[in-house]
């Protein structure tokens, strides 16, 4: 009985010290979130009082138009951005593994992209793309690939593809340098066994490295998958959705429902679906995770 009590006491003393950490967590992230889920539910909108509306907005949401092209045009950019991360990641990686001149200056200066706030990003890129002072429309001109200037981000044949590369090359450095330590965990000696039994670079390759590169290549990439799906910030500096939506990912279509048009309760609701699209892939990770365990 008296060691009953004894682990009982424990057990408080050790939720009081985890009381510090579980406050602001509780207060900062669980709270916004239950609220969210709640105001899903209602017809909130600036200015009312929060109604409980049931499924209204999610049925709404079914037959909404913009609902369906910005989870469109979300998923295109998570792909597209999340492929060319993790792709050329590797490639990176395998680079920065190798024998080059400058190795640890080099894999300092990879990190400089993902060290800046996507804000940052946007701002600079978006000067980068300016027809008449940006830096690629001059070089393109100078090379002789363009005749004139190109709007970049208002243009609709350009405008996905320009802020896909931006995306890319935000994200670039974390699975390069993730991937780099997967790859500095393999020893040499497995290299070694296979270069006695005649196995050539691209063999050892597929054979040795992939497969034992696979657990991390896939938490790195629904982890950036997760990442650029809830991306907000980059694109909204870039084109703000435009032109014509073309650029209109889920957060930025909650955004403009929430803050520019006043439907609280909707853009609520359309946080709700990518809360779901998130937790789906989360447990897919978290899956992952167990399984190496």
């Amino acid at each position: 009985m008296y060691e009953n009590r004894m682990v009982g006491d424990k057990t408080i003393d050790q939720i009081k010290l985890l009381l510090p950490a579980f406050i602001p967590v509780l207060i900062l992230s669980v709270f916004p979130l239950l609220r969210g889920i709640f105001l899903g539910f209602t017809d909130y909108t600036l200015g009312t009082e929060a109604n409980f509306n049931g499924i209204e907005n999610y049925v709404y949401m079914m037959q909404d138009s913009y609902f369906w092209q910005s989870f469109k045009v979300g998923f295109l950019w998570t792909i597209a951005v999340t492929g060319g991360q993790v792709l050329l990641g590797l490639g990176l990686a395998l680079l920065l593994n190798g024998k080059i001149l400058f190795r640890s200056w080099a894999r300092v200066l990879v990190l400089i992209p993902w060290a800046m706030p996507p804000v940052i990003r946007g701002i600079m890129w978006k000067f980068m793309y300016h027809p008449d002072t940006g830096a690629i429309n001059y070089f393109l001109m100078k090379l002789n690939i363009i005749d004139q200037p190109i709007d970049f981000l208002f243009s609709f044949d350009y405008v996905l593809p320009s802020i896909i590369i931006v995306g890319i090359w935000g994200g670039l450095p974390q699975a390069a340098i993730t991937i780099l330590a997967g790859l500095q965990s393999i020893s040499e000696d497995l290299y070694e066994a296979g270069s006695l039994d005649g196995t050539s670079k691209l063999q050892a390759f597929r054979y040795i490295t992939l497969p034992l590169l696979a657990p991390i290549i896939t938490a790195i990439t629904i982890l950036r998958f997760i990442w650029n799906f809830n991306s907000f910030g980059l694109v909204y500096v870039l084109t703000q959705g435009g032109p014509a939506g073309l650029t209109r990912i889920p957060s930025l279509l909650a955004y403009e429902e929430g803050f520019r048009y006043g439907n609280l309760g909707y853009a609520a609701a359309l946080g709700n679906v990518m809360v779901l699209v998130v937790a789906v892939f989360m447990f897919v990770y978290l899956r992952n995770r167990m399984k190496n365990y």
